[in-house]
């Protein structure tokens, strides 16, 4: 199997897992005054041509914590659920060390459902699929992340507090259109993989249920 470098490269997957892992961790903050549930809408974003899909199982904190160690995980996620990153895949502008993080943060960017799963799922054997119009475009388990979540939040933690409620997304798989589309030579990409208005998004996980959304006018 093969995956994308950031760069769009394309490389074996133990290459680029290798890579990742030698490159450190990196993500970033989506703070939604809203998130969207199962079966609402999802406004296309005026300001992109590329609008694409990221499902992800994420855990959600139920006690108070800072300098989390990696092994004691279990004992602050509270559930599981499902989270859809809705990205916008346009430059953004020169790249910056810090950001506003426009790609990630604007109105519907965030869907999460249909329900929290508490006591029952380990967080790091979750199945997720994503379908666009009933053709699968994404199929992996959360045993696959470069990162774990114990991973994750030790580092988070060491000066940030994690309080009841927040809520870690663990990262996509290979799939999304951007990762699919090569671009061309003039620069641009083909946008048949990207989302359009209409499309229905189904992201479903066997023991947490099924988060559909529409694609509508924005």
């Amino acid at each position: 199997m093969t995956g994308n470098r950031p760069g769009g490269t394309i490389a074996p997957l133990d290459q680029v897992e290798r890579e990742a892992r030698e490159g450190g961790q990196w993500g970033f903050w989506k703070v939604p005054a809203e998130v969207a549930g199962p079966d609402d809408e999802i406004p296309y974003p005026k300001s992109t041509q590329y609008f694409d899909f990221e499902g992800e199982a994420a855990i959600v904190i139920g006690k108070r914590g800072k300098d989390i160690p990696a092994g004691r995980i279990n004992d602050y996620v509270w559930g599981i659920t499902l989270v859809h990153d809705w990205s916008k895949r346009d430059g953004m502008g020169n790249p910056r060390a810090m950001s506003y993080n426009l790609a990630k943060n604007f109105d519907g960017s965030t869907s999460m459902g249909p329900c929290i799963v508490v006591g029952e799922l380990d967080p790091q054997n979750v199945d997720v699929e994503l379908k666009v119009n009933g053709e699968v475009r994404q199929q992996f388990n959360t045993n696959e992340m470069i990162w774990s979540y114990g991973e994750v939040i030790e580092l988070l933690s060491r000066d940030f507090s994690f309080v009841p409620g927040d809520v870690i997304a663990g990262g996509t798989s290979v799939g999304t259109a951007a990762d699919q589309t090569r671009r061309l030579p003039d620069g641009t990409r083909p946008t048949d993989k990207f989302l359009k208005v209409g499309d229905v998004v189904e992201l479903s996980s066997p023991r947490i249920g099924l988060l559909r959304n529409r694609i509508v006018e924005g």
